[in-house]
């Protein structure tokens, strides 16, 4: 009888995760992210705001603003101004991702840092007017700066700017669903933002203010990435085709460290030009880490610490490269 009964524990079916040693196993979570998912956890008009990724928007006007002050041009105003535009874009488009997210459902799924709309701890209606709101402060800022320097087209590009903070995640199709958010991202947080700080300041784009753009831009862009890489599982379950879900954890990890990389690799262009600007590769002692972490991360715990420091890099590489092209 004993033989009998042993042998069937033998026999026994081995579990789907012994069947498929390479599936890849849904991230744990914690008990205060899955009340934020369902509901339960009221979440806050600040956490809502998501301050964690405002350095990324201060960083490309400090570096705009010291090539400006490269041929003299600086002005205190207008990179006030600038700094309000940057800030009001990057919280409405904040806040417009989570009333575009809430309404359409994606954030049924969502298991990580709770959203307004998602969690019910606000009406669809009121993130959408706070998000507009932001928006309307950014376009009278935007104003100003088109009184101030009388460059007339700029409301035009200003709208093209607002189309892409909407369009993210709003609409019928919208483009950060179909994998086009970081290329977005790149282009708007980092060339156009230092670009076009210096512009209206100087009237013309240095080298310095292109390269510094591009460099902040692959750090806004690796955060993206990071923060899609985190969502894969719930983004795939609510169809949202991100290019961290089309590239898998580890093709986005890969693609992470390879942005990092080459932001530092063009603080090390400019500081062949500004040797101050060396001193921007001490972020690798941040940098370093956090390229770690992503690679071996199996929490959204993990991820999480991944994005700020990546957004405390950002910042630092901001302060650091404009420093040292002013000074």
């Amino acid at each position: 009888m004993s033989t009998r009964k042993n042998s069937k524990k033998k026999n026994k079916r081995p579990s789907s995760a012994q069947r498929q040693p390479g599936r890849s196993r849904k991230p744990e979570y914690s008990a205060s992210q899955r009340s934020a998912q369902n509901g339960s956890a009221r979440v806050s008009w600040i956490s809502g705001a998501r301050l964690r990724t405002l350095p990324l928007a201060i960083a490309p006007v400090v570096i705009g603003a010291s090539a400006a002050s490269l041929v003299d041009k600086f002005s205190w105003l207008l990179t006030a101004l600038c700094l309000v535009v940057t800030l009001c874009l990057q919280i409405g488009v904040n806040y417009a991702n989570d009333y575009s997210d809430g309404v359409r459902g994606t954030d049924a799924h969502r298991v990580g840092p709770g959203r307004l709309t998602g969690s019910g701890s606000a009406k669809p209606r009121s993130v959408l007017i706070v998000a507009l709101s932001f928006f309307a402060v950014a376009v009278l800022a935007g104003l100003a700066i088109t009184v101030i320097t009388q460059i007339w087209w700029l409301p035009a590009a200003g709208l093209v700017c607002l189309a892409a903070a909407w369009f993210y995640t709003g609409g019928k199709r919208p483009y950060g669903y179909m994998g086009l958010g970081e290329l977005s991202v790149f282009v708007f947080f980092g060339l156009v933002a230092t670009a076009g700080t210096m512009f209206v300041q100087a009237g013309t784009v240095s080298d310095e203010a292109w390269l510094g753009g591009a460099g902040i831009g692959f750090i806004a862009c690796a955060v993206l990435v990071i923060n899609n890489a985190r969502d894969i599982e719930t983004d795939r379950l609510s169809g949202k085709r991100t290019l961290a879900t089309r590239m898998g954890r580890r093709g986005s990890v890969v693609f992470y460290i390879v942005l990092m990389v080459l932001a530092m690799a063009v603080a090390a262009v400019i500081a062949l030009f500004y040797s101050n600007a060396w001193l921007v590769q001490f972020a690798w002692l941040i940098v370093a880490p956090a390229c770690l972490i992503a690679s071996t991360s199996k929490t959204p715990a993990e991820d999480i610490l991944v994005l700020r420091l990546s957004t405390v890099t950002g910042l630092l590489y901001g302060l650091g490269l404009g420093a040292a092209i002013a000074f």
